[in-house]
């Protein structure tokens, strides 16, 4: 089971159960939150999409409303099978 580092005052709304969910799960050692930022574009949901290969494992860009946040996945997983369940996740 692994852990998610908590180091901002402020995440993205309902980011933060999604990711203790993805940390709880096999092959993930540490989920950490990172850098917000405003877009452009609007999600009118909670979305996750692995990004970039990161040494030992993968960045993510979580995307809500016009709000972007950067989370660093620290997981032996490859990057289809992260994608597969961030999907499952989010649709559950």
């Amino acid at each position: 089971m692994g852990r998610v580092v908590i180091t901002h005052s402020t995440y993205i709304e309902g980011l933060i159960p999604v990711l203790r969910k993805l940390a709880a799960g096999e092959g993930v050692d540490t989920v950490t939150p990172a850098v917000i930022t405003r877009v452009k574009g609007r999600s009118p949901s909670l979305r996750l999409r692995v990004s970039a290969p990161i040494r030992g494992g993968f960045k993510l860009l979580a995307r809500r409303g016009t709000t972007a946040q950067e989370v660093f996945v620290v997981t032996t997983l490859e990057k289809d099978a992260l994608q597969h369940r961030l999907d499952g996740l989010l649709d559950a």
